[in-house]
């Protein structure tokens, strides 16, 4: 059997308490989860994470597995005869053996707890689900993979429209299963949303920048604008200045109530950086006919 370092792989001392193992653990499976990290590597240390996360969150099997002693990491190990006879009721030959196998069956003997018969409920169990702004939207079915027990699990999971940044969702009796009768636990999805490359969430509106033309800003102007839906035309009044935000009600995230938050366009004015002679020339007698003058009214918007 390889031991397996949970403490390192989460990045732990080994005196962490359960909010820390919680929250490195969520860190971990947000940046490493099968459908956000595209890179190699990533989807072991998601589920290597998931398995520290299991063993370290349940009082019983950190206790087992703090047992066991502090063994260079990967490296082959037996666990010594007083844990055997502590932890295992059964004498084996442990060499095929996973570590997370081993703690996820140990039934522990101190105390008389080898012979509990009194019904047990599963453990819950806790998955970072990362979605798109779109997604969370309009809903749609997602795969959701864990790992329980040491073994792999997979299953579809239907996520209603308009999920918010970190809603949790429940799957009852998807978790753990229950021993001596008691009830299987539940898996809770904790919902992430995943940066997305145009819109950026304020609470539950959404602001974009929007790019105007000198005379776009000075004129007016009506531009087809992108929102989670379909594009819609937002109207630039004259005079737009840089900074402004322009709103569109009722087109962001959903919020409560069935309501939904606003879109807000934050407004830049861009210049062309190279003319033709014959924008110069008009830029220039724009210049020798306009009285504006941006200095000695800045202080006064």
């Amino acid at each position: 059997m390889q031991y397996k370092d949970y403490y390192a792989v989460l990045g732990l001392a080994r005196d962490a308490d359960l909010a820390a193992i919680k929250k490195a653990y969520r860190t971990l499976a947000r940046q490493n989860h099968p459908d956000v990290a595209k890179e190699a590597g990533a989807e072991a240390r998601f589920k290597e994470a998931a398995q520290a996360y299991a063993v370290l969150k349940d009082p019983a099997k950190r206790q087992a597995y703090d047992a066991l002693g502090d063994a260079r990491a990967n490296e082959a190990f037996t666990p010594p005869p007083s844990w055997q006879a502590n932890y295992r009721g059964d004498a084996q030959d442990f060499g095929d053996m996973d570590l997370a196998d081993l703690l996820a069956s140990l039934q522990a003997r101190s105390s008389g707890a080898g012979h509990d018969k009194a019904p047990h409920a599963g453990q819950d169990l806790e998955q970072i689900l990362g979605m798109s702004l779109r997604e969370s939207l309009h809903g749609m079915q997602m795969p959701v993979t864990w790992i329980d027990g040491g073994v792999h699990k997979d299953m579809q999971v239907q996520i209603p429209a308009g999920v918010r940044q970190g809603q949790k969702i429940r799957l009852r009796g998807k978790g753990g299963k229950g021993r001596n009768g008691g009830a299987d636990g539940d898996m809770y999805l904790h919902v992430s949303l995943l940066p997305d490359p145009v819109f950026t969430p304020e609470g539950h509106d959404l602001v974009f920048q929007l790019y105007l033309t000198p005379w776009e800003a000075v004129l007016g102007a009506d531009i087809e604008v992108p929102t989670l839906q379909d594009p819609v035309v937002l109207t630039a009044p004259p005079g737009t200045q840089a900074g402004n935000k322009l709103r569109l009600k009722g087109r962001g995230l959903p919020g409560p109530g069935g309501t939904r938050g606003d879109l807000f366009a934050l407004v830049h004015i861009r210049t062309p950086k190279a003319v033709s002679e014959a924008e110069r020339t008009h830029y220039q007698d724009l210049a020798r006919i306009s009285t504006f003058r941006a200095r000695a009214t800045a202080n006064k918007d």
